[in-house]
């Protein structure tokens, strides 16, 4: 039992110590720079960006889709901006055609009804090649924006070297249940955290895909790549944002984070939904972290202990866990040095972040430790030994089907009444509560 209880101590001690300097630079490099804002003037009256925004949807909840659109409708940009919803073959396509109808006459909305479901990369495509914006907006149909995220994203991209920009997410049915705000909170700490300390240095690892806006020229030279990726000889039918991320920082484009460009998406409320989206990032992760590992050496060293962290970490705390257990088990003795340090670790990091964000409700995200140590670690061992496997997904793709009969469109674009005004949207934005500010979790 002693090489049980070596083993424990080591892995726990080692945990502690790459997660106390990794979380320690974090905060440090998450916290926002002393410089001057840019001017949301600089492209002049008439030199904004036209910006497409792209919404594959597939079998969503009309009402869900009628604010995700509402909120579309009435973004405050002094440019121009089409809208592309791309209909993924749902089969609740009855009830979200009059979601479509009510954008009747607004020439900005545009609908592709896809015969057959075919992915959400082949839907962003093929609106993708529809469209001619100098941006692309890219928005999951259960989110809603708030009105000046076109504008707070189109600034971030001024710099021609940007590639991509994401924005701040939150959970839209945050107060459903206790799993949302906790994942409210995780996602507050995903952006805040995690991707403002890499946008630090140019290099978010993963725009994620409910708010992410790309430049056309960029994503038209990778294009190819991101529709006809394989993983071991199969096509990939998942992970889409982190993929497209890495390949734009391979190119040499930078990817930024932008925290006052906040969009809140509808999260799981109950714990299968959330293991299998889980599990699909995972996947998505480990895969694209073996397609970065040549980029790191370009980027700065934080960006080789940002995903030392995350992936190094996990493993460490799960062996302490495993070999603790073991240790119970045939010898009926506690590691208390694992437990004290398992304990403590989150207590502090808790306390931490509810001064940080002057919220006690983050003393609560402590209870996320119990999820992430008995549910998501074993989670993520089963990923990494399953990483060809698309099981356990919510969604399957089938071959993108003859161009000839994928899609039901008319000449004029299938779209909606304009913002200014129409009861219907007024109505959808006051079910839809888009009280968003920067910052709001």
């Amino acid at each position: 039992m002693d090489l049980l209880t070596t083993a424990s101590t080591v892995a726990v001690s080692s945990y502690a110590v790459l997660s106390t300097v990794y979380r320690g630079m974090q905060a440090v490099y998450s916290q926002p720079e002393n410089v001057t804002p840019p001017s949301e003037s600089l492209f002049g009256s008439d030199r904004w960006p036209s910006v497409d925004v792209i919404i594959p949807c597939y079998n969503e909840d009309p009402r869900t889709l009628a604010a995700c659109l509402a909120s579309i409708a009435i973004q405050d940009y002094a440019g121009t901006f089409q809208v592309y919803l791309v209909d993924d073959g749902s089969g609740n396509r009855n009830a979200v055609i009059p979601v479509h109808h009510a954008y009747e006459g607004d020439p900005r909305f545009n609908f592709i009804l896809l015969r057959e479901n075919v992915g959400k990369r082949k839907a962003q495509i093929a609106a993708i090649r529809r469209s001619s914006g100098d941006f692309v907006l890219s928005v999951d149909s259960d989110t809603t924006l708030a009105s000046d995220v076109i504008t707070k994203l189109a600034v971030k991209m001024r710099d021609p070297m940007v590639g991509a920009a994401m924005g701040q997410l939150t959970a839209y049915n945050r107060s459903d249940t206790w799993l949302t705000r906790l994942i409210d909170m995780e996602y507050w700490l995903a952006c805040n955290e995690e991707r403002a300390a890499q946008g630090r240095f140019g290099a978010v690892m993963c725009c994620c895909g409910p708010c992410a806006m790309y430049r056309r020229s960029c994503l038209l030279s990778l294009l190819d790549q991101y529709e006809t990726q394989l993983f071991r000889g199969k096509p990939s039918d998942f992970g889409e944002d982190r993929h497209l991320t890495i390949l734009m920082l391979k190119a040499g484009f930078r990817t930024e984070y932008v925290p006052d460009a906040v969009a809140a998406t509808v999260v799981p409320d109950k714990m299968g939904p959330y293991l299998r989206q889980q599990l699909r990032w995972a996947r998505s992760t480990f895969r694209d972290t073996m397609l970065a590992r040549g980029l790191l050496r370009g980027l700065d060293r934080y960006l080789t202990l940002d995903v030392m962290g995350e992936n190094l970490g996990p493993l460490l705390l799960g062996i302490a866990v495993v070999t603790a257990l073991g240790e119970l088990l045939f010898s009926h003795t506690v590691n208390w040095w694992t437990v004290l340090a398992i304990v403590t670790m989150t207590i502090i990091r808790s306390t931490v972040l509810s001064f940080r964000t002057r919220q006690l409700r983050f003393i609560g995200y402590s209870m996320h430790a119990l999820i992430r140590i008995f549910l998501l670690i074993p989670l993520k061992a089963y990923a990494l030994c399953t990483l060809s496997n698309s099981d356990w997904l919510s969604r399957k793709s089938v071959p993108l089907p003859n161009r000839s009969t994928k899609e039901i469109t008319s000449a004029m674009p299938l779209a909606g009444a304009n913002a200014a005004g129409n009861s219907g949207i007024a109505e959808s934005l006051h079910t839809a509560d888009l009280s968003l500010t920067a910052g709001e979790v």
